[in-house]
């Protein structure tokens, strides 16, 4: 494994230290190796949060953690979907990168089956997880909720990515029921009391939070790195009625899955209003930072019955706004400045080298991401001129320029471009008059992927799919 040093805390904070006490940081002081705590919510969208304006989830802690943290605006999801979002999360590269581009391949599907069961690619033993690189460095490295990046059997279990406990779903399927027969709880497939014979005596998100608030009691006296990748919203849209956040949403629009949505929003937001508590209790509330997001867009009815995508174009599995635009907050007491609202574009490629800039460990070469740490602590920066996505069902790419934004559905289809700064819903599709845009950002689309076997490239939107541009 070749790694190459990483900026210190310490050194970052030194070179700010002046224009901290300028925007209000309380303590600009090192403050030795943080706790990490990354809480990614499962199919919420940017417009479920009540900091981003949600008339109809609540979402008290989010918002908290924007009122005495950072709120980011224009910060996205790795992917439009689950499975290569968390791959690009933990491997730090991007979707012209990453092994894991969509759910499922889209080509050496039988191979991948007669395998893995489905045609599912997992992490392999080369792959380098911040889990890894944060284990190295000294922290106890745990995951609550669900992987997605290698079932019981593969090299791509949690245990051999970097994490020390896991407590979830592997498979994202299995992820689809919160009251399953059984769940991977420290290497090994385990029975759930209460839901044998599809009984549904146990809530799987209630476990999930007795185990997260477990595992802090637990391992709070050294660093530790919790990456809480909780199911809800996801799956079966279902919690338990008798669950004081469903009394809540009587009367929400869209009937009772949309009830049982926000209901379980809401029910996770209270988690992590938890994890707050137990931090403070702890005395380890400013040696800890929070990040809080989504892990892509939201679904389409939710989009259509509270306006879940936030007055953004798309849903899930696009490459619009409303796909890949996630709502992120951090919270760092002492060291982030409090009511911070940034424009900052970064995403989930960003995740692996701010963490390992936060807790001092050294990263791999060829990560695709770049470490917002300066902005976090009061710093102005830009990471880099082009961001990129693609996803495979249908094949999509997708570019942020500045305030250009590139779509195409094929390597040969016209891109569509939007200027963000006028149009935020992407609805008027501006190609025709800024060729010279247009140019560039097709050239970086033609360069910015390498070839994967699993998931090739697709020349041309098939016929029957095919839409007219915006005008």
């Amino acid at each position: 494994m070749h790694h190459r040093a990483t900026r210190s805390l310490a050194g970052i904070l030194s070179i700010i230290a002046a224009f901290s006490v300028s925007v209000g940081v309380a303590n600009a002081e090192t403050p030795g190796k943080p706790n990490i705590i990354y809480v990614m919510l499962d199919d919420a969208g940017y417009g479920d949060f009540g900091a981003f304006g949600s008339p109809h989830v609540r979402t008290p802690t989010f918002d908290r953690l924007c009122a005495e943290g950072i709120k980011f605006t224009d910060h996205y999801s790795g992917s439009a979907v689950c499975a290569p979002t968390r791959c690009v999360l933990m491997t730090g590269k991007h979707t012209g990168h990453c092994r894991r581009r969509d759910n499922t391949a889209k080509a050496m599907i039988d191979e991948l089956s007669a395998k893995n069961g489905r045609p599912l690619v997992f992490l392999e033993e080369d792959d380098i997880t911040v889990a890894e690189a944060l284990k190295s460095a000294g922290y106890f490295t745990a995951g609550i909720g669900k992987w997605g990046l290698g079932n019981p059997g593969s090299s791509g279990v949690p245990e051999k990515q970097g994490f020390d406990y896991w407590y979830g779903y592997l498979d994202q399927v299995h992820a689809h029921d919160h009251f399953p027969e059984e769940i991977w709880d420290g290497g090994k497939m385990v029975p759930v009391s209460g839901n044998e014979n599809s009984n549904k005596g146990t809530y799987i998100p209630y476990e999930q939070e007795r185990k997260t608030l477990e595992l802090i009691r637990e391992h709070h006296e050294k660093p530790f790195f919790l990456y809480l990748a909780v199911t809800p919203p996801h799956g079966k849209y279902v919690i338990p009625t008798n669950d004081p956040t469903f009394a809540m949403y009587e009367g929400i629009p869209g009937g009772d899955e949309v009830r049982h949505y926000a209901a379980m929003i809401t029910r996770i937001d209270q988690t992590v209003g938890k994890v707050l508590d137990l931090l403070e209790e702890l005395n380890i509330d400013d040696k800890t930072v929070v990040f809080y997001t989504s892990d892509n867009g939201p679904n389409a009815a939710f989009a259509k019955a509270i306006n879940s995508s936030g007055g953004l174009r798309g849903t899930k599995r696009q490459l619009y706004e409303g796909g890949i635009r996630a709502a992120m907050a951090v919270r760092w007491p002492g060291q982030i400045a409090a009511g911070r609202t940034s424009d900052l574009i970064w995403d989930m490629r960003d995740v692996f080298p701010t963490l390992c800039e936060l807790a001092e460990a050294s990263q791999p070469d060829g990560l695709d991401g770049t470490s917002v740490v300066p902005t976090l602590l009061g710093a102005r920066q830009t990471l880099r001129e082009m961001h990129y996505w693609e996803i495979h069902s249908p094949f999509q790419q997708a570019a942020r320029y500045g305030k250009w934004k590139g779509v195409r559905f094929g390597t040969k289809e016209p891109l569509e471009l939007y200027d963000l700064d006028v149009d935020i819903a992407e609805a008027h599709n501006v190609a025709d008059r800024n060729p010279e845009v247009v140019s560039e950002l097709t050239d970086f689309l033609n360069s910015a992927r390498i070839e994967s076997v699993y998931f090739p490239a697709v020349e041309y939107r098939a016929n029957k799919n095919r839409k007219k541009n915006s005008k």
